[in-house]
Formats: C-alpha cells, structure tokens, sequence
C-alpha cells in the first residue's frame, strides 16, 4: 500500500508545472562552482576537487524518493570505477542532514552527500523548481512535509539531473529530465569520464 501512495505522489510530482525541459548549463559550458558541507562536517569545493579529479554531480530530491534511492544505491556500486577513471561523485540535495542520514542508510552512499542550504547550487544549475500547492497538499498527506524535510518554506525541489566535469570546469556530460523515472546510469558517465 505505501509503494502504491509514493508512486501515486510521484506521478503528481512530474506532472508539476515550472520545471524546465532543458537543462540551463550544457555541454562544453563552463559548471558554476559552490562550496558546501557534507554529511561529515567536511566543507566540499568543487574548485579544489578539479584541481586533481573530474566531478560528477548528482541532484536528487530526497530520501522518501524511491527512484533517487535506486540510482544513488547503483552509483555507490559503481563508486571504484569513479575513482579509478579518475573522477569523484558528489550528490546534492535540498534535505537536510537528518533526511540525508536516512539517505545513506538506505543507499549505503560512501560519497559526500551535500545539504544545498537555500537551494544555492540547484539554482546556480538551474534545476530547481518550485512544487505546485496541490503537489505540496498531496506530498503532506503522504508525510513529506518539504518545509521540515529542507529546512525552509520555498517549497522548491531539483528535477534529477547529473552534470560530469572535466577538470578544466567545463561540462562533459548532462542527464536532465523532469520525467524523474529517468536517471543517469554507472555506464553512461563513464562513457564521459
């Protein structure tokens, strides 16, 4: 019955108006830079990460998001051929620390996980979008309350979207897509690393 709810909640949730169909940064463009903390405490750079690796970025919702779980859980399983191709994986999202505890219990994810506090990076990406009030109402029926989960009142969510950076800061690589069934696999960013 509650996989039946969450994937109810899901169907609404692509159905959101705002988000953007294209992503704003493409290949061969320049990714905008942020700095961030971590689950451990550890501030993350991703200017002092291109010093000496490539960057793959991920944007997921939340923890209560069973697709975002299976794809971070399938690239932790791929996470020594990251690192091997020379590449490091970075996941973002709006929960804060607590919903990204529950995120690395269930997942397993040995990478950083970064809390976007006020949404800066999913704007700087451009992949934020406001959740419409109807989706907010159907959201706390089924006990996901975006104010707590987040930590502030925006109501904003990303629409799941992986960038891969080359050392040089220009983007290799873009999976956007506001349909959230569709996600970027191990395979396709190590075609890019």
């Amino acid at each position: 019955m509650k996989k039946l709810l969450v994937a109810s909640l899901l169907l609404i949730s692509i159905t959101s108006f705002g988000q953007d169909l294209k992503s704003k940064i493409l290949e061969g463009q320049k990714a905008p830079m942020f700095k961030a903390v971590d689950q451990n405490g550890k501030t993350i750079s991703s200017k002092e990460i291109l010093k000496n690796e490539q960057l793959i970025l991920v944007f997921y919702r939340g923890q209560w998001c069973p697709y975002c779980n299976k794809q971070l859980s399938h690239l932790q399983d791929h996470i020594s051929e990251f690192k091997q191709a020379g590449a490091r994986l970075i996941a973002i999202s709006p929960e804060t620390l607590v919903g990204i505890e529950k995120t690395i219990g269930k997942t397993n994810a040995e990478y950083s996980i970064l809390h976007d506090e006020n949404n800066k990076i999913m704007k700087r990406y451009g992949v934020d979008f406001v959740l419409p009030q109807k989706t907010q109402e159907k959201y706390k029926e089924y006990g996901i309350d975006l104010t707590i989960a987040n930590g502030n009142d925006e109501q904003i969510l990303p629409v799941p979207a992986t960038y891969v950076i080359g050392k040089d800061g220009i983007v290799k690589y873009v999976q956007y897509d506001p349909n959230y069934k569709n996600r970027s696999n191990a395979e396709e960013i190590l075609k890019h690393l």
